[in-house]
């Protein structure tokens, strides 16, 4: 069963107390949940949704900062290519899930049917609407093989989000960020929150529950944002260090490494 959530109560902008501190704890934490999920076998799925310039690039960053490049992966998710546009919506996501002990971040994914297509008519609305049931089952199937899916959808005002594009037209190293899609997308606000509020209202189940993030201070939006991950995955994977193998001991007593 979906419950809904109104976008509007993730709007105060609070700020953060020891930024710096509470940042590397939770990298430091991140990494050593990393290694579990290594040792362990475990596979994790992190989805990345939220408006344009609502800082879920930082956040990714932050994210996987003392992550082993060898056992994560992000995904920048843009439009379909013509072959995938020649499957299923969800074929190009089947490939890129993660193998044991890897974890995938997507930094948006298949709620693109149900939003930019949906909005921007590049579904109709039958797949659309079909697309709902098809996320969700797409998901279970996800849990039910033992993969941590975790769903963050990073959430601005309009005041907001027009203070960072505009920082990104003035400042000439952001300009690579923008196009005109932020400018399409924006025009369109009031019908991605309608997109937005049955997404939630349709998807926010038990299984795949969204947590959305107040994005308007994006240092405390990258700390609560960490936080909620590093929660998910912990409460899925064994947290205590592996056991010291003894023939290695041997070996490091042998060699002089340890006394």
């Amino acid at each position: 069963m979906s419950t809904s959530i109104d976008l509007s109560d993730y709007e105060s902008g609070g700020k953060v107390d020891d930024y710096h501190d509470r940042l590397t704890g939770l990298q430091d934490r991140l990494g050593h949940i990393q290694t579990a999920h290594i040792i362990h076998k475990r596979r994790a799925i992190i989805v990345f949704e939220g408006w344009d310039a609502a800082g879920k690039g930082g956040i990714i960053r932050r994210l996987t900062a003392d992550w082993d490049p060898r056992y994560f992966e992000v995904w920048p998710i843009a439009a379909p290519t013509p072959e995938e546009l020649s499957h299923h919506f969800l074929w190009r996501f089947w490939r890129r899930l993660p193998a044991q002990h890897n974890i995938a971040v997507f930094d948006r994914s298949w709620y693109g049917r149900v939003l930019v297509e949906r909005v921007e008519g590049f579904a109709s609305e039958a797949e659309w609407q079909r697309g709902y049931d098809e996320i969700n089952g797409f998901e279970a199937q996800q849990a039910e093989t033992g993969a941590t899916l975790i769903k963050i959808f990073v959430h601005v005002t309009q005041k907001t989000q027009d203070k960072r594009l505009r920082e990104r037209i003035e400042t000439p190293w952001k300009r690579w960020k923008t196009g005109l899609d932020d400018y399409r997308n924006r025009a369109r606000r009031a019908d991605y929150l309608d997109a937005m509020h049955d997404m939630f209202a349709r998807t926010n189940t038990e299984i795949a529950p969204w947590v959305v993030i107040d994005g308007n201070d994006k240092k405390a939006a990258r700390i609560a944002a960490l936080t909620a991950i590093a929660d998910a995955l912990e409460a899925r994977v064994p947290m205590d260090p592996p056991a010291l193998d003894p023939e290695v001991e041997a070996a490091a007593r042998s060699a002089g490494v340890i006394n």
